[in-house]
């Protein structure tokens, strides 16, 4: 039953990150006024003014002679400011440059969080080969694996109970737990959406998205244990025996192309919420006898 609710929350996770996929092919438009996009760029039509204009996975490209009162961001891509556009607020890209067009005004702050080498910017972009770019995810998936088992050696070293509590929770509530890593996601998602349309809000933004890694990173040790404990529940083994096969067996798993990317979402998603459900419970409140 319990295997039967696991396989049920890892397919509401897939169609989840599908969803997302979906959510990203569409605008949002707020008022009017607040042009958003997830995982595409988003482009100000001409003459328009706007209050912000924010790119999740894409460019920022604001036409000739449109404005923008507030902040104009693009994650992963380029921000491109057109003849006689004016920007009142900041210009951000995080992975990509500014590109600012004669005529054009950014009143407020222009900055870049982008690699030296340009190599993923604009007309310079190298295309990897699929066999090449699969190398190079499989040395990082191993190389975090490895950290990862140090990592969870050294918890289960230091406090012996805190992943085992994890796991139990997992195998417990695993429908629970599902729909706490999807709220959380949801939240996350929300959250920084609201903090990208506010100006004091944007510095916050790396620092809800390390919380959010860190999280999901020490959820996705407990999530190892539970696989580990699963296959090997008929043997005397350690419990960092355990880890470690559950680790091992996860990190094959995402070197499979394309399953691999679904299994490393499913992982961080039953990772956050597992971490959410054992903060819940450890703050319930004792009811006396």
């Amino acid at each position: 039953m319990k295997w039967q609710q696991l396989i049920l929350v890892f397919i509401a996770s897939i169609c989840l990150k599908f969803a997302g996929n979906a959510l990203a092919q569409t605008d949002i438009n707020i008022n009017n006024t607040n042009l958003i996009r997830f995982g595409g760029s988003i482009t100000v039509p001409e003459n328009q003014v706007v209050e912000n204009a924010l790119a999740f996975g894409g460019s920022v490209t604001v036409s000739p002679n449109a404005r923008v009162l507030k902040t104009a961001i693009a994650f992963g891509g380029d921000v491109i400011l057109k003849k006689g556009v004016r920007v009142d607020g900041d210009a951000y890209s995080f992975g990509g440059k500014i590109v600012q067009e004669e005529g054009a005004i950014v009143s407020g702050e222009r900055t870049t969080f982008s690699d030296q080498h340009g190599m993923m910017h604009g007309s310079n972009r190298v295309r990897i080969s699929f066999f090449a770019q699969y190398f190079f995810n499989a040395i990082f998936r191993i190389s975090a694996a490895v950290v990862a088992a140090i990592l969870g050696l050294i918890i289960l070293h230091t406090s012996p109970q805190f992943l085992p509590n994890l796991a139990t929770k997992l195998r417990q509530h695993p429908s629970l737990t599902g729909l706490w890593g999807m709220g959380a996601i949801v939240a996350i998602l929300f959250f920084s959406v609201f903090l990208a349309i506010t100006l004091i809000g944007i510095p916050l933004i790396p620092l809800l998205s390390l919380t959010a890694l860190v999280t999901s990173l020490v959820g996705s040790l407990g999530v190892a244990l539970f696989v580990g404990q699963r296959l090997v529940s008929n043997r005397n083994w350690s419990l960092q025996q355990q880890f470690l096969v559950g680790l091992a067996i996860l990190t094959v798993l995402t070197l499979i192309p394309f399953f691999g990317g679904l299994v490393v979402f499913a992982v961080n998603f039953f990772g956050l919420g597992v971490i959410l459900l054992w903060k819940l419970d450890r703050e319930k409140p004792q009811i006396a006898t």
